[in-house]
């Protein structure tokens, strides 16, 4: 059984968070906090600011230059802005985008690559980890016997999977989701959902998806997030069955979006 994420402290947590790409603001005042060993689903319509929220938990929103953050982005507590270290809190923040980056190198050195940066080059530890990595991301079966071809060569929804083994490489404690299922075919949709699951166990998933029943069926709270501002927070089914305001009503029953 999973740990009842009702019952766990606080892992992450969003006070008063703005965003602006130069003058425009893509989140406005966001609020709200994750239980740890939970998922966390954020749903809303196409730029309403859903991936410039995941990418302010590991300050990779530094990357664009007309980005700037008002507010506070916290993990256990600690501003996230205070890490001096950002490549130690990109460790422990897994990211997965909605298109796959696959590093130009072996199916392998791509999940083996950050473990061997963090030290680890014992061969039968590698092996391991590598087999555990891309069967939670319900690749191992497609590629164990052709581990040494590059990467890239795999279809898009493979290389999708292969990105998320190489999130889950080095064991983070918070897996960012974007858009994961967007190259997947359903059924191995449903096979990485049910895998997702056992994992929050290990780690806090936080998932923006467009699909709003993913949400109902992976997340223990939503977060509907509309024209940069949160409109509502709460547990799934609440949402869901009784919404506290209209315009959540509207967007999950498919009304716009």
């Amino acid at each position: 059984m999973s740990p009842d994420s009702s019952m766990q402290p606080t892992h992450l947590e969003f006070r008063d968070l703005s965003v602006w790409y130069g003058q425009s603001k893509a989140l406005d005042e966001i609020t709200f906090s994750v239980p740890r060993h939970s998922v966390i689903g954020i749903v809303g319509p196409a730029n309403s600011g859903k991936s410039t929220l995941l990418k302010t938990i590991n300050r990779t929103l530094e990357f664009i230059d007309i980005a700037k953050t008002g507010g506070d982005v916290l993990v256990d507590g600690q501003n996230v802005k205070s890490i001096r270290n950002v490549y130690s809190l990109r460790r422990r923040i897994g990211m997965v985008f909605p298109l796959p980056v696959g590093l130009p190198m072996s199916v392998y050195d791509n999940v083996a690559y950050a473990p061997r940066r963090m030290g680890i080059h014992d061969k039968a530890q590698l092996d391991e980890l590598v087999e555990n990595c891309l069967r939670d991301s319900v690749l191992w079966d497609e590629v164990k016997d052709r581990l040494d071809l590059l990467g890239t060569k795999l279809s898009g929804g493979q290389q999708q999977r292969l990105t998320l083994a190489r999130a889950l490489s080095l064991e983070p404690e918070i897996l960012c989701l974007d858009e994961f299922s967007i190259a997947i075919d359903p059924v191995t949709t449903m096979k990485i959902e049910e895998v997702l699951m056992r994992l929050k166990e290990r780690m806090t998933i936080v998932l923006v998806t467009n699909l709003t029943q993913q949400a109902r069926r992976m997340a223990d709270a939503v977060a509907f997030i509309n024209a940069s501002q949160l409109i509502e927070w709460g547990p799934t089914e609440q949402l869901f069955n009784n919404p506290g305001k209209e315009l959540t009503g509207r967007y999950l029953n498919g009304e716009f979006g």
